[in-house]
């Protein structure tokens, strides 16, 4: 088939994808593809390259599918770096198209204006799939090809590199065969029947789902009820099963209750998780020496924790061959595990201090489907990482790498992927400041989303940590706007919560809203928590 344009093409290319919306910045060396997309879809101008990779990855994350963004060249490209570092840690799925000099041009070093050297080099690098459209006849293959890359399991981003004369000319789309599928890993039956033989002994059994198990949630919950077994997760597992179930322990294992769990569960059964330093008190956490281990990444298995029982495939694949082995619990363990349960949510719940009325009025404002996105900051670490129960992975949104100021971003392209429920952001001031302008997009978009942020006047973290083991804060204390000016300014609805009996009424007027809402929770205000929260880091001491 022909397209008069790139553009044209990109646009054919992402209706058979099920993408209606792309997220980006507008250059001389993208233009053809942002008009296209403008008039054909839906074109989000974010204000920064980088919340233009964390719109689409969230786009993709909350609708269990694939997202798209539209950068330019060079230095365009360089800033959406970091975010595609993000989707490539998470293993979520993103169509990343960038702008690339004119063919003639191409790698001459010759300061062309946005060229850089090794674009492509440096789109490998962060990318799970990284190509450039050679020609006007490949362009069609190679951006099939990169969404593949981008959906197959365990997923990541897939970055395209297109120069810009060949965006002008038209195109010709010629149709191939669809390559076969790579077959998919399964553990052999003797691999399977020993793990099944120690998951049949189990009197005590402990289950952990990372987010790997997104994928397997039906069979996880059929092990859970064949069992009784206490479920715990990752941050990324979250939701695989609603954490309203009476055997969800959740993101909650480095707790004293969830260690003493541990202590004495007989068999392990981890699924698609790669026990990240943060969830492991910096691998600290002991479990388990009967451990069956289930991931899709061969190089995950026993590379943190060992595995007796390493088994390579697919979550549900292997779950669905393992059931079959189940046996109940002894009498009085899942009595136990829903005691924890209540246990670790209830001494979190008290430790939060004011900010616990912030916790329940969110849950108690949001339908069982919203969103709920988070940047890294103390709400988000604290409690809203455990407490603010999630019933769907797809509605937990949050910088599974760590990096600052990426959550409003996410939220914005979160909520324009599910327009009909509400969305919350969490943010800090600190990280909000990172990329400020997204508040443009955010009143430009109008979608229906809540802003909350945590206002404390820098960079909290860091400033419990240096006040902790230091004799001066360094780089942590930050001026901070008025952000009721900052809100009026950018036309956004202002609402503030100052004290704990704001939160209801605040939170409840700012979600039932139609449109975006910018809430500042003042915390010198509000007050302090019990205890101020620290990462779970070693720092060295003399």
């Amino acid at each position: 088939m022909r397209y008069d344009t790139g553009g044209d093409l990109l646009v054919a290319v992402l209706r058979e994808l099920g993408i209606d919306t792309v997220f980006g910045i507008v250059s001389v060396h993208n233009l053809p593809l942002v008009e296209a997309v403008d008039r054909e879809l839906r074109f989000v101008p974010v204000r920064h390259e980088a919340s233009a990779v964390n719109a689409a990855d969230a786009y993709g994350r909350a609708r269990g599918t694939l997202g798209c963004a539209l950068t330019s060249t060079g230095t365009g490209a360089g800033n959406a770096a970091g975010s595609l570092i993000e989707a490539l840690a998470s293993g979520t799925s993103v169509l990343h198209i960038t702008g690339q000099v004119e063919s003639e041009f191409l790698g001459s070093g010759r300061g062309f204006i946005h060229e850089t050297k090794d674009q492509l080099g440096m789109l490998t690098a962060v990318s799970k799939y990284a190509a450039t459209v050679p020609s006007t006849d490949a362009a069609g293959r190679i951006l099939r090809e990169a969404a593949r890359a981008a959906l197959t399991a365990p997923g990541g981003p897939a970055s395209v590199e297109w120069p810009v004369d060949l965006q002008y000319a038209a195109q010709t789309d010629t149709a191939v065969e669809e390559s076969a599928q790579a077959a998919v890993p399964a553990p052999g039956d003797d691999e399977l029947a020993a793990a099944g033989a120690l998951l049949a002994s189990a009197g005590r059994p402990v289950i952990w789902a990372g987010g790997g198990a997104a994928r397997a949630r039906t069979q996880l919950a059929d092990l859970l009820a064949a069992t009784g077994a206490a479920l715990l997760t990752s941050n990324s597992g979250r939701g695989t099963v609603p954490e309203d179930h009476p055997q969800v322990v959740g993101n909650f294992a480095t707790t004293p209750a969830g260690r003493a769990l541990l202590a004495d569960a007989d068999v392990l059964v981890t699924i698609g998780t790669h026990f990240r330093s943060n969830e492991t008190a910096d691998y600290g956490l002991e479990l388990p020496a009967a451990h069956i281990q289930i991931d899709l990444d061969a190089d995950a298995l026993g590379r943190v924790y060992a595995a007796p029982h390493a088994l390579h495939g697919d979550a549900a694949g292997v779950l669905e061959r393992l059931l079959p082995y189940a046996k109940p619990a002894e009498p009085g363990w899942t009595a136990r595990v829903t005691a924890v349960r209540d246990e670790v949510r209830a001494t979190l719940h008290d430790n939060i201090g004011p900010q616990a009325a912030v916790c329940d009025a969110i849950r108690a404002a949001l339908p069982r489907e919203a969103v709920v996105a988070r940047d890294v900051t103390i709400p988000s670490s604290s409690w809203g990482n455990r407490l603010l129960d999630m019933y769907d992975p797809r509605d937990n949104v949050f910088p599974r790498g760590g990096g600052i100021g990426q959550g409003l971003g996410m939220g914005i392209g979160a909520a324009l992927a599910r327009p009909d429920a509400p969305t919350v952001v969490i943010a800090g001031d600190g990280g909000l400041a990172v990329h400020l302008g997204e508040l443009l997009t955010l009143a430009q978009e109008r979608p229906r989303l809540t802003l909350l942020v945590f206002n404390d006047g820098g960079y909290g973290v860091l400033r419990n940590m240096q006040d902790r083991h230091s004799d001066r804060r360094s780089g942590v204390d930050l001026a901070t706007p008025d952000f009721e000016l900052l809100a009026r300014a950018c036309g956004l609805p202002y609402l503030r919560i100052a004290a704990a009996e704001h939160a209801e009424p605040v939170i409840s007027e700012a979600v039932a809203s139609d449109g975006p809402t910018l809430v500042e929770v003042d915390l010198a205000s509000l007050g302090p928590m019990k205890n101020p929260f620290t990462p779970p880091v070693k720092i060295p001491t003399a």
